[in-house]
């Protein structure tokens, strides 16, 4: 990894976005310390040189030629990056506290599975920045189309992040790839259109191909992930990083499920009278075809 003439990182957002910019021209070795540094900085911020290196299997000189490739002050110029990001967190996230002793080890396992929902949703929403949220907001709401797609673990949040925006606007599809039709879904997609992915590790290779095409396609691109050394990230124009942390060997959909709603909420503000207008044919057609039981008394 030759070093460039463009200025060092001189905070951890801008260092993953130098990793995401050098991507392929990584190699093996470069890329397995990119994806580390990526998906856990608060890991690497204190580890040394060879802890690292046992931890990702690689040569410490390898190691130290990695940061120094990136234009930063060796090793420690990399620790100093993901020891800022930790602060930043913790800045962000000191209030939740209480919430991480909650899930100490013999707690109540009822008590523990609330108390690292609350702060999944916490982490989640203290990660968006405000001008990725409105970027976001606009193209869902002004897309000509909006297609969303998760499998497997994932479908449950696409679908509701699919039916949630089809009472708020026309023209949404969820992408399902039943039965082989994952080429024909996606040829529905156009340049302008919005499309969002959702997967976590491991990723679904249908979904990570789906959302790379689609980029490629001209579309508006968001990816709901759960780190930044996801393959969604590098395709996505959006990227948003959701905690899944569960209290047992399942991982927690629960974020997920608050920042779809939190999307949704900021599309059916954004679409005002446009949302309420779709609103209200829809309770019309529910009332009509007695879609919902009405209880006696």
């Amino acid at each position: 990894m030759a070093s460039t003439s463009r200025s060092a990182p001189q905070t951890f957002d801008e260092l993953l976005a130098e990793l995401r910019r050098r991507g392929t021209s990584l190699t093996p070795s470069q890329r397995r310390l990119a994806d580390r540094v990526m998906a856990d900085p608060e890991g690497v911020a204190f580890m040394t040189v060879s802890e690292l290196a046992n931890a990702v299997g690689v040569n410490e000189a390898t190691v130290v030629r990695f940061a120094s490739g990136l234009g930063l002050d060796g090793y420690p110029g990399l620790t100093r990056l993901c020891q800022q990001q930790l602060r930043e967190q913790a800045q962000l996230l000191h209030r939740y506290n209480n919430l991480e002793q909650l899930t100490a080890e013999g707690g109540d396992p009822l008590e523990r599975a609330a108390a690292l929902d609350q702060a999944n949703i916490a982490r989640t929403f203290a990660r968006v920045p405000s001008a990725q949220w409105q970027e976001t907001i606009s193209a869902l709401a002004k897309s000509p189309s909006v297609h969303v797609m998760g499998l497997r673990k994932c479908h449950a949040p696409a679908y509701l992040m699919g039916y949630l925006l089809g009472m708020l606007r026309e023209e949404v599809h969820t992408v399902t790839a039943a039965a082989g039709s994952l080429t024909d879904e996606l040829r529905r997609v156009r340049a302008g259109d919005c499309f969002v992915a959702v997967s976590i590790h491991r990723y679904s290779a249908e979904t990570v191909k789906a959302l790379q095409w689609a980029r490629n396609r001209g579309a508006r691109c968001v990816a709901l992930t759960d780190n930044p050394a996801s393959p969604l990230a590098t395709a996505a124009h959006h990227p948003f990083y959701v905690d899944a942390a569960g209290p047992s060997v399942l991982r927690s959909m629960t974020a997920f499920t608050s920042l779809v709603q939190a999307l949704a909420a900021g599309v059916a503000q954004e679409r005002g009278l446009g949302a309420r207008s779709m609103l209200l044919q829809e309770e019309e057609l529910l009332e009509e075809f007695g879609i919902y039981v009405t209880p006696e008394g």
